[in-house]
């Protein structure tokens, strides 16, 4: 009888769960608070190898981790949340919620954060009615998140770790003590994108086959050059919690002819309640928002700039669809630079401004939406 060789289980660090060869414990700061916070996990979350809201709770010697969705008749939970001393309150965006950065509560309170995916939060807070009752906070993030191996669904949402250490900051008023947060994420993050470095560098390739090379660049750089037009759409887009269903919205486009430079850059006013985010992702303030034509006028304009035979060059298919949900036309040519960029590389792609770094493009622009098409200019003239 043959024996079969089993590999040996990895070696894992008791304290942050993490295997040995990964382990961040090195990295971990000791933070005392008078904030009390309650963190509810999520149990689909517990076991993501990658997650932060353990490593926070090793930071933060008044924090308490507990899992599950439902908490009525948890005795921990209720006790912390019928604390006199440091009264709760809930770190949730949602109808009414105030702006913990610029309103925060007067001290000290207990912080109650729910981790897992945003549809798992939301069903732990819909289930719970003594969440519900909690007075709400929110804040929109004024930095970018770093937790850059987990896709996030938009950039201004950032992990649990990166929200607690905006939030302590304000509530303790010593910001840059809670700076010390990011320590141990930055060495998960690095320590994680190195190995998936080393893994792609060693990955068995099939062996060569002879025949003719398959094509690297999308086929329309050769033969309809003169016909790519970038595109790139920006909306007034309520997230799931607070928008109550109300519909994303164009409030602005703007194109590039790449053969011959020729520009579209055109602001549609929103026609109801602006979101709170729509300014901060976009670069446009308000005023600039409200100062622009009409939705219908919008489209009008863009009809008149792209042509029949033209090719729409465009990264994800958000902004197409955004436009035909508006009653919009475009040509029916079309090329996901996002699904062309990731059958080039063979691999797992970040955000547009990530691959772009990887192509040496960084434009500078305060506006989203021209950032993003010179991101996307750049990247078909970097391929042809």
């Amino acid at each position: 009888m043959t024996a079969i060789a089993r590999a040996e289980p990895r070696q894992r660090c008791l304290r942050c769960r993490r295997p040995v060869s990964v382990c961040y414990c090195a990295s971990l700061p000791r933070l005392e608070t008078t904030t009390r916070v309650v963190i509810l996990q999520h149990p689909r979350e517990r076991d993501v190898p990658i997650g932060t809201a353990r490593m926070a709770s090793l930071c933060l010697p008044q924090a308490e981790l507990h899992v599950g969705v439902r908490w009525h008749d948890n005795a921990p939970v209720r006790q912390a949340l019928t604390d006199p001393a440091r009264p709760p309150i809930l770190l949730y965006p949602g109808p009414g919620a105030r702006d913990i950065l610029r309103e925060p509560p007067p001290g000290p309170v207990t912080l109650v954060v729910v981790d897992g995916t945003w549809s798992q939060a939301k069903t732990v807070v819909r289930d719970n009615p003594i969440l519900q009752a909690l007075p709400r906070y929110a804040f929109i993030t004024p930095e970018l998140s770093r937790y850059r191996i987990r896709k996030e669904p938009d950039d201004g949402y950032v992990s649990t770790i990166e929200a607690l250490m905006h939030v302590l900051g304000v509530l303790e008023g010593d910001a840059a003590r809670f700076r010390a947060l990011m320590a141990p994420l930055d060495a998960m993050v690095d320590t994680q994108l190195a190995y998936q470095e080393r893994e792609a560098r060693t990955r068995w390739r099939k062996p060569r086959v002879d025949g003719p090379p398959k094509p690297r660049v999308p086929d329309e750089l050769a033969a309809r050059w003169d016909d790519l037009v970038c595109l790139v759409v920006e909306a007034n887009a309520w997230p799931y919690a607070v928008g109550s269903g109300r519909p994303d919205e164009l409030v602005q486009i703007v194109a590039e002819r790449v053969a011959s430079g020729e520009r579209f850059d055109v602001i549609a006013a929103p026609a109801g309640a602006l979101s709170p985010s729509t300014s901060f992702h976009t670069g446009l303030d308000e005023a600039t928002l409200r100062g622009g034509v009409s939705g219908r006028e919008l489209l009008e304009r863009l009809g008149r700039f792209v042509r029949e035979s033209d090719v729409v060059c465009t990264w994800g298919s958000y902004g197409l669809e955004l436009i035909s949900g508006a009653g919009g036309a475009v040509p029916p040519g079309r090329l996901d630079l996002r699904a062309a960029a990731q059958r080039l590389t063979n691999q797992r792609l970040g955000s547009l401004e990530q691959y772009g770094a990887s192509l040496g493009l960084g434009p500078d622009d305060p506006r989203r939406g021209p950032r993003r098409l010179a991101l996307l200019t750049g990247m078909v003239k970097a391929w042809r």
